[in-house]
């Protein structure tokens, strides 16, 4: 998977650059994610893989895409297509959209509670993470009751643990050391 990664991460930036050069993110974001996913058919997989020539697979993919994308897409299927990196679209896809989030300054948080958390605890999180972060928060509310209370929040490599598990956890750590 890293190496996907590494092979995808230059079409990403190229497609990222020219997208906001041209004031078009949100197009891009769509283009890349329908692209994707027809990349992700099997039918369409198999022949990526295959050896069916470049110019002809680029026009599969194409077609296959119809109005989803614009001449400057299709032109980024094209070059996909002649380096053979086609099978790259669902993670080209997926950069794009780290690309997009870090750009608008937006982060995805993943918050597990051990209940469900109301609008106005929502709301407070939000806001006290947006301070914290300095982005735009998403949250993400998941509920495991094995927490017993608290909260649990991810985002990105940042993880705040405040549930009484890991809290117990520690405790019971401490008094056997």
């Amino acid at each position: 998977m890293s190496e996907l990664t590494t092979v995808a991460r230059p079409y990403a930036k190229a497609a990222f650059d020219f997208a906001v050069e041209q004031s078009a993110i949100a197009k891009w974001q769509e283009m890349l994610n329908f692209a994707a996913e027809v990349s992700k058919n099997e039918t369409i997989h198999q022949l990526s893989t295959g050896a069916m020539a470049a110019d002809k697979l680029a026009d599969l993919y194409i077609n296959v895409c119809g109005d989803s994308l614009d001449e400057h897409g299709q032109n980024l299927v094209k070059v996909l297509a002649e380096n053979k990196r086609l099978t790259a679209l669902p993670e080209i896809s997926a950069l794009f959209d780290l690309l997009k989030a870090d750009y608008e300054k937006e982060v995805e948080v993943s918050v597990t509670s051990a209940a469900e958390l109301t609008e106005a605890q929502q709301s407070e999180l939000s806001t006290s993470l947006e301070k914290r972060l300095a982005r735009k928060v998403k949250l993400i509310c998941n509920v495991d009751p094995a927490l017993v209370a608290g909260l649990v929040v991810k985002a990105g490599d940042t993880v705040i643990d405040g549930s009484v598990k890991s809290k117990l956890n520690r405790l019971a750590d401490a008094l056997q050391a």
